[in-house]
């Protein structure tokens, strides 16, 4: 009885808190909505060809409402309880530009001449300041409100999760209070008893169920690393058959329109970017040439059902970086076969432009796994026979791994990704994955290179 009048008191503490910060987030939205009103009423209003008045008021107020939620969203702007406050920020100055942008268009095609940009920049400079006060304020009332959550890491086959704490700054989140086998736990269920939140780190299914149901009856968070079995079953379709709930299971096998969409896509952007980056390609082809050598790289890359084709890139290392013509992987910055011009390149990503060519021809496509090179995938699938999974579908400019992982995520954490990503193939999730590679186009880590002695993290 006692047991269970603690768990009635503490949902609803965490209904209560949920209600608490979803009235911050939605303040959030508030607040950055007024620079975007103001704006409207001072200036924009004054430039349209019609006068709208009040109800030109309400389309802005919920013009951009919609696109700053939207964005919010794709780049998680307004997770408090798992980001930084100059993550939360700069997630937020990303949100805010792109509807700050779509807003200044509408603006244009609203007006009856030359509709100034200083305004718009004005308006974007008043939300960064309330993104910075906002986001200090809902850190610090989270984490007074919250506690961190006592916590029990539970593992099989994968050790090491619990550095990953400290390394994502969670710290303030999770308090480890023990890091126990799974042969442990489940001979004595009651050592979970007293956690708040267990994450289970490569446990086979059966053990990992009896683990769960017991967490769901004691109120208990459990945070679940997949294994490849599980990312293939979340893609499962529900059907009824012999009178019986039962789950499908198919290869990727995403619909004829979503296909035809996705290629329409790949081929209109990809000739526009073309055309349009056309001029820096030029200086960049220039500046790699005078450097010495090829100006373009060739390498032969897996895409679908294991077809090989040639990659087209920007040389960024010498000529010489595989002439004992072993393939590897870049260690990161400090790769001492990267060439001078080849470091700005790779920093700000212009040597994957060409790459829109082998879009433009169907090589690739924009969202999609991440191309392998066949010999560094042969190394991979003699000790994880699986990876070959994420050749269901066409690779990919950018994907899932390259957008939620780092360039060097282990094999079966990319796998893992890419299976996530196969399993619930969509239009949204596509034009989700493209935005928030924004994100990541400055962020040192995400091409944060191979170490020398870096393994593959088994968890078959």
């Amino acid at each position: 009885m006692r047991n269970e009048m603690d768990i009635i008191e503490k949902t609803k503490y965490n209904r209560r808190h949920r209600f608490l910060m979803r009235g911050v987030r939605l303040t959030n939205i508030a607040l950055m909505t007024i620079p975007s009103m103001v704006g409207w009423d001072l200036y924009y209003s004054t430039q349209t060809r019609e006068l709208y008045f009040w109800r030109g008021r309400l389309f802005i107020i919920f013009l951009f409402a919609v696109l700053y939620t939207i964005f919010s969203r794709v780049y998680n702007a307004l997770h408090v309880s798992i980001s930084h406050i100059s993550e939360l920020v700069y997630s937020q100055m990303l949100a805010l530009g792109l509807s700050d942008a779509i807003m200044y268009m509408v603006y244009v095609l609203l007006g009856k001449g030359y509709v100034r940009v200083w305004p718009m920049v004005a308006v974007f400079a008043a939300q960064l300041l309330i993104s910075v006060a906002w986001s200090s304020a809902a850190h610090w009332l989270y984490f007074k409100l919250s506690p961190p959550l006592n916590t029990i890491v539970v593992w099989d086959k994968r050790q090491g999760v619990e550095s990953l704490f400290d390394d994502y700054g969670l710290e303030k989140r999770f308090r480890i209070k023990a890091i126990l086998p799974i042969d442990e736990v489940i001979s004595d269920m009651t050592t979970i008893e007293d956690a708040e939140a267990v994450f289970l780190c490569g446990i086979h299914s059966h053990q990992r169920n009896i683990i769960i149901k017991q967490c769901v009856a004691k109120d208990i968070r459990a945070y679940v690393i997949p294994r490849v079995g599980d990312m293939i079953m979340s893609g499962a379709r529900p059907i009824h058959l012999f009178h019986l709930p039962m789950l499908l299971v198919r290869r990727y096998n995403p619909s004829p329109e979503f296909v035809m969409i996705k290629r329409a896509f790949d081929i209109l952007f990809s000739g526009l970017g073309l055309v349009i980056a056309s001029p820096l390609m030029l200086i960049v082809a220039l500046l790699i040439r005078r450097d010495g050598g090829t100006v373009f790289y060739r390498q032969k890359r897996l895409t679908k059902n294991g077809k090989v084709f040639e990659i087209l890139k920007f040389r960024s290392m010498r000529m010489d970086a595989e002439k004992d013509g072993v393939a590897r992987l870049s260690t990161g910055e400090h790769d001492s076969r990267i060439t001078p011009v080849g470091r700005v390149i790779r920093a700000c990503r212009l040597d994957e432009l060409p790459q829109l060519w082998n879009i433009f021809v169907g090589d690739m496509s924009f969202i999609g796994p991440r191309p392998e090179r066949p010999e560094i995938a042969e190394q991979y699938e003699r000790e994880l026979p699986e990876f070959s999974l994420r050749l269901q579908a066409k690779a990919g400019l950018t994907g899932y791994a390259q957008v939620y992982g780092k360039y060097n995520s282990t094999p079966y954490d990319k796998l893992l990704m890419d299976l996530r990503y196969l399993s619930h193939p969509s239009i949204a999730e596509d034009l989700k994955i493209l935005f928030a590679t924004l994100k990541i186009l400055f962020l040192p880590e995400s091409t944060e290179g191979v170490k020398e002695d870096q393994t593959i993290a088994m968890d078959t």
